[in-house]
């Protein structure tokens, strides 16, 4: 919940510049203003290009008595191709549950709708040894009923809840850890095709001066980027590390 709306639309053109000059052009880039901005900002985006937009979340109906929601078939109508869903703050602050996010999930996925889907643990979890059980819990609740077709439509993103704004930081290899527990977890629904094929982010405190390091490991496809994508310079610094 960032910017207004001559500040959105000054970002996400500064963004798209500076990705057509420096960025390598094999690196997809998914960008998520608030909803209200969606529409003012697809048209700074080079049509066909490697930017993307995406909503920060979705209903699970299409439509009805849901005052202030926001559906999928209203993003995709903006220009959307993706929703993340189950984003940390989402899961804290409005108290949403797995079964809530696979019902979002299945009316994201209905209305071709890519989804991002976030996963991870807070500091007790982490701290009691239990944040693989955790986790592969939360895909297992939201995902795993999914068929193998659909399942390709989904990203996940790893959010280690404890290393986000807590001073605390999570090193590359308990990033990798995790990575790697979740595609063993994925293969073990979906096969390990599927497995291997699925872009698995990393979302704790993604930043330029750590992002090569966190993205040189085997099983960190890419990263969800939160503060650091609210300056242009950092966030094309945080693509081009790839």
């Amino acid at each position: 919940m960032n910017k207004t709306l001559v500040e959105a639309q000054s970002l996400t053109s500064e963004i798209a510049n500076m990705v057509e000059d420096e960025a390598p052009s094999d690196v997809k880039v998914v960008i998520a203003p608030p909803a209200p901005f969606i529409y003012a900002v697809e048209n700074l985006i080079p049509e066909m290009g490697q930017i993307v937009l995406a909503g920060q979340n979705c209903h699970q109906e299409d439509s009805g008595a849901f005052t202030g929601e926001v559906s999928a078939p209203m993003l995709k109508s903006l220009g959307a191709q993706y929703v993340i869903l189950g984003h940390s703050e989402r899961r804290d602050h409005f108290s949403e549950t797995d079964e809530e996010l696979a019902k979002k999930t299945d009316n994201a996925l209905k209305n071709d709708l890519k989804v991002i889907f976030c996963c991870g643990e807070p500091l007790e979890i982490r701290e009691a040894d239990t944040q693989n059980e955790y986790v592969t819990k939360q895909l297992t609740n939201s995902l795993f009923h999914l068929t193998p077709e659909q399942f390709k439509n989904i990203v996940i993103a790893y959010e280690p809840i404890w290393a986000i704004g807590t001073g605390k930081t999570a090193s590359s290899q308990q990033a990798q850890d995790m990575h790697k527990t979740i595609r063993d977890h994925i293969a073990s629904k979906f096969g390990q095709d599927a497995a291997n094929e699925t872009s698995i982010l990393y979302g704790g405190s993604c930043k330029p001066d750590n992002a090569k390091e966190l993205f040189s490991q085997p099983d960190v496809d890419g990263g969800l980027i939160g503060g650091a994508s609210l300056k242009s310079r950092d966030f094309t610094d945080i693509i081009k590390s790839f």
